[in-house]
């Protein structure tokens, strides 16, 4: 009978690697939610002043606009960053929630999936930019009405960061009721996710891109530091 000698398991430095927490996913978050603030901060500075004495005109945006490329071209790469950035940090987030709560729970699923919806949101709401950015350094050759659409766009879909809230309520109830996070991250989580949750709701919903991007950095920074605490499961998993 031939034997067959089986070699020893090779274990890299540190720890085996399930040992050693990732961190990649939270600086993604943290990266996230810089561009994110970012993105909200250019597409304000875009809009138009508006004078009531004199309402602004299709071919007075047009004229704005005109003047505003560099801030269009860094809108569009912070947008676009910012929603890459969300999917490692959305696969992270349910990976960390999954570990922390019980067999079964939606709560990181609902998470997760809350981030990938906003990813998909940032990129249709940067995705007009291809055909008008360019466009506006001879913005004789567009039509006036079609580049007034194109500033509400900006103004507005980028804005509408409302799963996001969504995915703070789950946060706060996995931390809340499982310890998934510290308690006090949850409760600023459940505070800022209903407020994100309720003015998205309303007609005021482009009123979220004001919380959202700073409950996304609060929430990440704090993920950086959780990777430094036991990985541990729940009573009873």
């Amino acid at each position: 009978m031939s034997t067959h000698a089986v070699a020893p398991r090779t274990v890299p430095p540190g720890g085996p690697a399930s040992e050693r927490p990732s961190r990649g996913w939270a600086l993604a978050g943290i990266g996230a939610g810089l561009a994110g603030i970012v993105s909200i901060y250019l597409s304000l500075s875009l809009s138009p002043a508006y004078d009531p004495a004199a309402p602004p005109t299709p071919e007075s945006i047009t004229e704005h606009l005109s003047t505003q490329v560099p801030q269009l071209l860094g809108f569009h790469v912070a947008t676009i960053v910012a929603a890459l950035l969300l999917i490692p940090f959305a696969v992270g987030l349910h990976r960390h929630l999954a570990r922390r709560s019980p067999a079964g729970s939606l709560l990181p699923g609902v998470a997760a999936v809350g981030l990938v919806v906003l990813s998909t949101v940032l990129v249709l709401g940067s995705g007009l930019n291809t055909e008008f950015v360019f466009g506006l350094t001879e913005p004789e050759l567009l039509i006036a009405t079609d580049v007034s659409f194109y500033s509400h766009w900006v103004a507005t879909i980028p804005w509408l960061w409302v799963t996001a809230g969504v995915t703070g309520l789950a946060l706060g109830l996995a931390a809340v009721r499982h310890g998934a996070y510290p308690r006090g991250i949850g409760v600023v989580s459940l505070v800022l996710g209903a407020l994100i949750v309720l003015v998205g709701v309303s007609p005021l919903q482009y009123m979220a891109g004001f919380v959202g991007p700073v409950w996304l950095l609060v929430v990440a920074v704090a993920a950086l530091r959780a990777q430094s605490r036991p990985d541990t499961a729940p009573p009873g998993r």
